[in-house]
């Protein structure tokens, strides 16, 4: 069992960053993928990025996502991050950590993540 709860969101102008964070409780964090993902107002949830239970390696939706956004990971505090710079309008949505046990890290569904965190909203105004 893992709780996540996440911190970090808010409303910034275009073109200025946040930094999200999720922090877990419950054992063998690095043994969980940790994703992130987001659902904007009459959208579905998406997946934005993912990091591997083995700290091997990220994922991301798409080059956009990845030229803007970094995923980390400190398994030391528990923590996954989420760095998001030059944010867009478009960016803004609801954004969910998620955890799946030693899942693979490339897949975008979210039905293959077992635990998620309450959600943080973050704003883009143009």
């Amino acid at each position: 069992q893992v709780q996540l709860v996440e911190s970090g969101g808010g409303l910034v102008q275009a073109g200025a960053s946040l930094r999200l964070s999720c922090t877990a409780a419950g054992r063998s964090f690095g043994d969980y993928v940790m994703a992130w993902f987001r659902q904007a107002p009459g959208k579905d949830r998406e997946f934005v990025a993912s990091s591997s239970w083995a700290s091997t390696g990220t994922y991301y939706k798409n080059p956009s996502v990845k030229a803007r956004f970094t995923i980390s990971r400190d398994n030391a505090k528990n923590t996954v991050y989420l760095q998001m710079n030059d944010l867009r309008p478009e960016d803004t949505a609801v954004y969910y950590c998620a955890a799946d046990y030693k899942g693979s890290y490339t897949l975008m569904s979210d039905y293959e993540y077992q635990y998620w965190g309450q959600g943080t909203q973050v704003t883009v105004s143009s």
